[in-house]
């Protein structure tokens, strides 16, 4: 259990159950702050009204998170966290936060999130792309509880999105692999394949190949966020088949610390790991989520709140790149804040053609721009990629 100041931390374990029966590994009342357990999930300190919807209580303002890893995965759910500090540094004792990570894609996930809302919650995260559904079925309970899901696209009168542009320092990241690569051999460890990776996957690769246009990635899937052991295991085998430089959309560092063991190079993702691995390292896309989640409550405070559909950037500060390692020249540090300072000015866009598919046929016609709805549905890989999209 992690309680930090004004944060209380509902931790769900992953327990395994004896042949006499076992604690459900995702009730978020399996512990909370004072060892008790509440016989429904979440701490019941809030009240519910006779229609079902919850009622916050006094003038504490009830804020709940839902990640699918855990929150020291030093990741994609630790860059949350930190959200989450930032809301509890902001506004002190006029909000109680409740995380509960380790939550499972699916019914799980449906469970926790109403769970939450049915104690009282006032306004509620889910950060992962296959909490969307759930969350959405369970906005349509609670009309007067706000939900924001991150990564999706569903939205409703009470249930927001919200995400960033990763493929702006996806583009940097590849920059930063092709130069550090002797060969031109790159890969890249894959979570799942939906547009939010593939995009990442491609806009690394628009990077690489603008230093070295004869640069290929060659991708592997692992069909998890979160599993040290398997992204090691993929990493290993496009280091067995001879690339020297790897990027990834993962949750841990294993893929840097597969390609650290052979002097291969690493670029990260959701967090500055340069101290984990140094010798690897040569940057990362990283987030700041603070900002968003401290005026998503202040609006749900003042009573301002409205669904949208958010998609941060470097121009705002959500997006932005980790600092370098010591494997990237100066020149090339250089090449990169220049391009970096150009995406945020809106001088480039790493979308912008021309580009063909792995296959050679154009997509994007030379000067033209992919357009949002496109980026968000991207399902072909660009030229250059070896893989197979569909995972």
């Amino acid at each position: 259990m992690r309680v930090r100041k004004h944060v209380l931390g509902v931790v769900a374990l992953a327990l395994v159950a004896s042949a006499c029966g076992g604690a459900d590994p995702t009730d978020p009342g399996t512990a909370t702050d004072d060892g008790a357990a509440t016989e429904d999930g979440a701490e019941d300190d809030g009240d519910t009204g006779d229609d079902g919807e919850a009622t916050g209580e006094g003038d504490v303002l009830r804020v709940g998170f839902v990640h699918v890893s855990p929150v020291t995965d030093g990741g994609w759910t630790t860059s949350h966290d930190n959200g989450a500090q930032a809301v509890a540094d902001e506004f002190g004792d006029r909000v109680e936060i409740t995380t509960v990570d380790q939550v499972a894609e699916g019914p799980d996930a449906e469970r926790v999130i109403e769970d939450l809302a049915r104690q009282g919650h006032d306004i509620i995260f889910a950060t992962s792309f296959g909490f969307m559904e759930p969350m959405l079925a369970v906005a349509e309970q609670y009309p007067d509880v706000v939900f924001e899901h991150a990564t999706g696209y569903l939205t409703a009168d009470n249930m927001g999105n919200y995400f960033g542009a990763a493929e702006e320092g996806r583009y940097l990241e590849g920059m930063a692999a092709a130069a550090a690569s002797e060969t031109g051999e790159l890969g890249y460890v894959a979570a799942f394949p939906i547009p939010e990776v593939v995009r990442g996957i491609n806009a690394w690769t628009l990077g690489a190949r603008s230093v070295n246009p004869d640069a290929t990635v060659r991708v592997v899937w692992t069909s998890t966020w979160y599993d040290p052991d398997l992204e090691g295991q993929a990493a290993q085998s496009l280091l067995d088949a001879g690339v020297d430089a790897i990027g990834m959309h993962q949750d841990t560092p294993a893929t840097g610390q597969a390609a650290d063991a052979v002097g291969a190079k690493w670029t990260g993702y959701h967090t500055d790991r340069s101290d984990e691995v140094p010798d690897a390292w040569l940057t990362a896309t990283v987030w700041d989520w603070g900002p968003f989640y401290v005026q998503r409550v202040q609006e749900v405070m003042d009573g301002t709140w409205e669904s949208q559909s958010y998609y941060g950037t470097m121009a705002d500060g959500m997006v932005n790149l980790a600092p370098f390692g010591e494997s990237v020249p100066e020149d090339i540090q250089g090449e990169i804040e220049t391009r970096q300072q150009e995406i945020i000015d809106g001088d480039f866009e790493p979308f912008t053609g021309p580009i063909n598919d792995q296959d050679g046929q154009e997509r994007v016609a030379d000067g033209e721009s992919m357009s949002f709805e496109d980026l968000m549905s991207f399902d072909w890989f660009v030229e250059g990629v070896i893989g197979d999209v569909s995972g």
